[in-house]
Parts: C-alpha cells; sequence; structure tokens
C-alpha cells in the first residue's frame, strides 16, 4: 500500500495517531519508572544550577514551537490555496486562448473558402471568356495573318497557364473534394499533387479505416496538417520515401494521431523558414486541445506526430 503524501487527509490522521501513541508510551514509562521523582531527587542536589525550573522551561518552549508550527502551517495553506487559485485562472486562460485560437481559425477557413469561391465563380468566368475570344481570334487570324495567329496563340497560352494558377491557388484556398467526398478523399488528392511533382520520391499514404467522424475544425487541422508537412518535407529535405499515416491510438479512442514522417535528414526544426510552419501546425493542433510532437526519426529523419481529440466519436 502505498505511503500517504502530506497533503492527504489520511496522512494528518495517521501522524496525529503516532502522536498520542507515543504521549501514551511516555506516560506509561513515567508511571512505571517515577521519572518525575527521579528527576526531582536529582535536581535537589544541584539547586544552584536551578534545575527545577528546566520542566516550565521546556513547557513555554514546546508552547512556542507548536504556535510557531501553527503559523508556518497557516501561511502554507494560504499560500497553497493563492497558488490554486492561480493555476484555476491560468487554466482558464489557456481555455479561452484554445477558444479564441480555434474562432480565428474557424474565421480563417470561412473567409478561404468565400475567397475561393469568388475566384472560381468571378475571375474563373472572366478567364474562360477570355480564352473563348483568344480561340476565336487565332482561329480567324490563321487564314488572314499569321503573325496575329501567333500572338492569339500566345494569349491562349498564358490564359491557360493563369488557369493552371488559379486552379492551385483554389486548391491551397480550400481543399478540393474535402466538402463533397470527405477527409480521406482530400488527403489523397493532395498527396497525389505531390506524387506528380517528386515523382521519385515514393509517397506512402494509410488512412485507419475505424476513424471517429470528424467534424469540420478538425477536418481542416488535419488537412492541413498533411498540407503544411508535406511542404515542409518539399522545401528542406530530399527524401526518397515519405509517408502520412492517420489512425487511432487505441480502438474506440476520442482521438486521432496524424503521422508525418520521411527519411530526408533531421534537424528540420534549425533550418531558417522551418520555424514558421512548425509553429502554425502546433498552434493549430493545441487550438484543439491537442499535442503536438516534431522531431528527428532514427537513422535519419524527421517526424510529426500530431494526437488531436476528437468530439463527437462514433
Amino acid at each position: 500500500m502505498p505511503t500517504p503524501s502530506l497533503g492527504e487527509p489520511g496522512s494528518a490522521w495517521r501522524d496525529l495517531g503516532l502522536v498520542l501513541i507515543a504521549t501514551g508510551v511516555f506516560a506509561f514509562a513515567s508511571v512505571h519508572f517515577e521519572l518525575g521523582e527521579a528527576l526531582s531527587a536529582w535536581t535537589s542536589s544541584r539547586e544552584q544550577y536551578q534545575l527545577d525550573e528546566l520542566p516550565g522551561v521546556l513547557l513555554v518552549l514546546a508552547l512556542g514551537l507548536a504556535w510557531f508550527a501553527w503559523r508556518r502551517s497557516a501561511q502554507a495553506r494560504a499560500e497553497l490555496q493563492r497558488r490554486r487559485k492561480t493555476e484555476k485562472e491560468l487554466i482558464a486562460a489557456l481555455g479561452e486562448n484554445r477558444r479564441l485560437a480555434r474562432i480565428n481559425a474557424r474565421i480563417q477557413e470561412d473567409e478561404r473558402r468565400s475567397l475561393a469561391r469568388e475566384l472560381h465563380d468571378e475571375l474563373g468566368q472572366y478567364l474562360n471568356a477570355v480564352k473563348i475570344d483568344a480561340v476565336d481570334l487565332r482561329d480567324a487570324s490563321r487564314a488572314l495573318d499569321a503573325e496575329a495567329a501567333a500572338r492569339a496563340a500566345a494569349i491562349v497560352g498564358l490564359v491557360d497557364r493563369l488557369q493552371v494558377t488559379v486552379r492551385d491557388i483554389l486548391r491551397r484556398l480550400r481543399p478540393p473534394g474535402l466538402d463533397e467526398l470527405g477527409l480521406e478523399a482530400a488527403i489523397e488528392n493532395c498527396v497525389d499533387g505531390w506524387r506528380q511533382r517528386f515523382p521519385s520520391v515514393r509517397y506512402e499514404l494509410e488512412v485507419a479505416r475505424d476513424l471517429p467522424r470528424l467534424d469540420d475544425d478538425v477536418n481542416m487541422t488535419v488537412y492541413r496538417l498533411v498540407q503544411e508537412g508535406l511542404t515542409n518535407v518539399a522545401k528542406h529535405a530530399q527524401p526518397s520515401r515519405v509517408s502520412v499515416r492517420l489512425e487511432q491510438p487505441a480502438p474506440g479512442s476520442a482521438s486521432i494521431v496524424v503521422r508525418i514522417s520521411d527519411d530526408g535528414g533531421g534537424a528540420r526544426a534549425t533550418l531558417p523558414g522551418s520555424g514558421v510552419g512548425l509553429t502554425g501546425m502546433r498552434e493549430r493542433v493545441e487550438a484543439l486541445g491537442g499535442r503536438f510532437e516534431a522531431g528527428n526519426t532514427h537513422p535519419a529523419g524527421f517526424g510529426i506526430v500530431a494526437t488531436i481529440p476528437v468530439d463527437n466519436p462514433q
């Protein structure tokens, strides 16, 4: 059985019991051996030293020490109460900070969704109109003027490149398929994009089948983690293999674990520019009450592990 600590009620009763037992043993020994009479006889022969006054002095000293201990105990209790109050205030402030960070992330995603919709509906239509007119101009100019046809073809090429750029911006602002097809499809689309950019790198994606249902905040956080993690790898490493895994720490657990690792060398957090991305990822995870870890992996690589609680598990 573990020994109770000083702060537990059982410890106080145990100490009081020890004091009472020690007092009873001393009282029995005093009666049995007549310690009072022996002390009186011993001090009577040394009256010049006034030793018979020693019991009274010791009694006052004992009372003084008891008062001193009581005062220190009262001060310790008051300090403990102040620390508990401060701890509660810090916990409340941390909870408020996480709530505000979560609201801020939700506002950012709403703004990105709105901006992506505007780019798609407004700018996309104008680009399509410009391209249609440029194609008509190119086709009409071929029979009349080769130079004009070449210029029209150049306009068509520029519009094509601009449309690709806009689609890439839309993909970054709002993951394609996240709202319609779900998180797994959106992450697969993201990983496929990196596979096309770096065909020499082996990208591995593994998503557990029994993941709980996730709300929009968790979905976006998980997707942004994967997105920023793969961007971090592309910027600061030259890996041959990158692994992305979504799993549960235990069956039925109300949390999801995101693991991103590569074999492109460690010490990623010390590289210029990488700290901002890792900090943003950590803030996103901690805003949801999760835990974020990043560091070197054996034998040579870098890994990110994020554990995010789920509000509405299956």
